[in-house]
């Protein structure tokens, strides 16, 4: 595991602390994650600062986030195999906890705090910031970050002049508690239309903005 990391623990109870999820008692990795989010924040926000210097704050802030969010981290924690290596109670184990997007962040964010005190920081950022590099590289420019599909597509096509576009509600299926809803986006200039399907209405017509941004690329 050392390798897959980037780091070789002196300290290995940091390491099995980190991994060790509240339901299975103490110590756990809840203090952890505490001084973990911080040192991801930072080590991010040093990468994001020197990646895009002519970038604003606000541009910069929404990258950040972006990328720390859990739905960021989780993937991340996958790579490391983390889900494999956790310690978890009967109930989480019976659950699957170890595939669960929540916890696996959580001890991705741990992780990194055990790196940071079983070194310093710089020996932290070296093994961190590599797990990072590739999405970092991978951003749109500065003024599209954070911006969700409908707005991308509204501001491509406003800034060409052209028709907005029409979204319809095609399907709502399913019983109230778990519904789910079928939407289409229709543009007359260029003539496309994509469909969405999700258990809103709003995140349909979000999947149906981005399958349209998806035939507008070149």
């Amino acid at each position: 595991m050392s390798e897959r990391i980037g780091h070789r623990f002196r300290d290995t109870g940091l390491l099995q602390q980190a991994l060790t999820h509240r339901s299975a008692g103490t110590p756990h990795n809840e203090r952890l994650e505490f001084l973990g989010d911080a040192l991801v924040n930072l080590i991010v926000a040093e990468a994001l600062y020197a990646h895009w210097p002519r970038a604003d704050e606000g541009a910069l802030t929404r990258a950040r986030a972006e990328l720390v969010r859990e739905s960021a981290l989780a993937p991340i924690a996958r790579a490391l195999e983390l889900g494999a290596r956790l310690t978890l109670g009967p109930g989480e184990m019976k659950s699957g906890g170890h595939r669960r997007d929540s916890i696996l962040a959580d001890a991705l964010e741990a992780l990194v705090a055990a790196i940071y005190l079983d070194s310093d920081f710089e020996t932290c950022r070296a093994a961190v910031l590599p797990w990072f590099q590739e999405a970092i590289d991978a951003l749109p420019p500065p003024n599209k970050v954070g911006k969700d599909a409908k707005t991308r597509l509204q501001e491509w096509l406003q800034g060409r002049q052209k028709p907005l576009p029409v979204y319809t509600l095609l399907a709502e299926t399913g019983e109230e508690h778990a519904k789910t809803f079928q939407v289409s986006c229709t543009l007359t200039q260029p003539p496309l239309v994509a469909e969405g399907i999700a258990h809103s209405r709003r995140a349909a017509e979000q999947i149906a903005a981005e399958a349209v941004l998806e035939q507008l690329a070149p």
